[in-house]
């Protein structure tokens, strides 16, 4: 096992009507500001709830955030936090409203230009206080350092990470996800379950404890998100799923194992370029990077074949071909397509990839440092 720092603040608050505890988590005297998305949080009663609980306090609003939220908005919010002396944030939503809320929480007391948070990677020691109401389990954000922006004007969606933008407090309530519509827990199944396997599926380092917490991980989505698609108010079923998807990406799993993300680089570009959802391009993307990157895997493939799938018989090479069969198979069964053409997209822009990755840098991904831009290249001729 590799050395590791693991710390994880942020507090949880679990369950049916949760929303109504929110009151306790947040300073009497702070001024508020409510994010959220296109409204849905309008109709689906969370909004009520989130406005019964701050009842007298002092809060203001700011709707309109995108799925992959965009630069340009979340700078229209940061001007104003800063006009109204907005000293605490309350994003409510799922994870692109976590996201932006962090940008936000990060670009208000940074000196400089806030686009540096992303372009290049400028340190972020401070942020106004956040909290957020989860209604869509997929990204984590709920729980961890992560946010994930996109300049609608170059068509980049770049990431920045920072321990001042843990939540103070996260709700997750299963029932303020009844209403989503099928696509997004689709989504949110195959955006968990590609988490674990960015953090799980590299190399053996002598960590069975994380490995078998990645894998029950795993196990769980592959049971509970059939049953949620089924019968999207059974609570024990959506609970589960919620749960799963915040494991994945809290940081505990990923304590002490070399970690890959070389799946959500690419898959990043193609969201900028092509506006596919992120689980979209997550499906598309992991089952080539498994094939192309299958021998620096070998041992993590057959593991996980024969712990998640109960793959055991046939010569290796028939259990690490299956593997990552049964792979593909379970993000189909979810709906989520994992084809570029089934989204109506081609292999043009390869070479605009490329060139992005070269002039960022990013010539040596993954968890052996050995994708580079022409790696890239094969992975995407993988996903026609």
């Amino acid at each position: 096992m590799e050395n590791f720092v693991f710390h994880n603040p942020v507090k949880i608050l679990f369950g049916k009507g949760q929303i109504a505890n929110i009151g306790a988590e947040i300073p009497a005297d702070a001024k508020i500001l409510i994010t959220y998305g296109g409204g849905s949080i309008k109709a689906n009663g969370v909004y009520d709830q989130v406005k019964s609980a701050l009842a007298g306090r002092d809060v203001l609003e700011f709707g309109g955030i995108e799925p992959n939220p965009h630069f340009e908005t979340l700078m229209k919010a940061v001007e104003l936090v800063r006009k109204e002396g907005i000293d605490f944030l309350l994003a409510v939503g799922g994870g692109s409203v976590a996201d932006g809320t962090k940008f936000i929480a990060a670009a208000v007391p940074f000196e400089g230009d806030p686009w540096d948070i992303l372009a290049k990677q400028a340190t972020v020691t401070k942020a106004v206080p956040l909290g957020v109401v989860l209604t869509l389990p997929a990204t984590g954000s709920e729980m961890n350092v992560n946010a994930v922006v996109t300049k609608a004007a170059t068509q980049e969606k770049l990431y920045f990470g920072s321990s001042a933008v843990y939540p103070r407090f996260s709700v997750l309530d299963p029932e303020t996800t009844f209403s989503l519509p099928t696509r997004q827990i689709s989504n949110g199944i195959v955006d968990a379950y590609t988490h674990v396997m960015e953090q799980y599926l590299t190399f053996p380092v002598n960590a069975p404890l994380q490995d078998r917490m990645a894998e029950s991980i795993l196990k769980t989505l592959i049971e509970e998100g059939p049953k949620t698609l089924a019968n999207p108010t059974d609570y024990d079923a959506r609970a589960n799923f919620m749960w799963s998807a915040t494991m994945a990406l809290n940081g505990l799993i990923g304590a002490g194992v070399p970690q890959d993300w070389v799946t959500h680089m690419i898959g990043h570009e193609l969201t900028a370029l092509h506006g596919l959802d992120h689980a979209q391009t997550l499906a598309i993307v992991l089952p080539s990077t498994l094939t192309v990157r299958r021998k620096g895997k070998w041992e993590k493939l057959l593991q996980y074949g024969e712990r998640v799938w109960g793959i055991v018989t046939g010569t290796e090479e028939e259990r690490v071909e299956q593997a990552i069969a049964k792979t593909r198979d379970f993000f189909e069964s979810v709906g989520v397509p994992t084809r570029l053409g089934a989204y109506g997209v081609g292999l043009e822009s390869i070479p605009v990839i490329q060139a992005r990755f070269e002039q960022r840098g990013m010539v040596a991904l993954g968890e052996k440092q050995d994708v580079n831009p022409q790696v890239v290249e094969q992975i995407l001729s993988l996903c026609a």
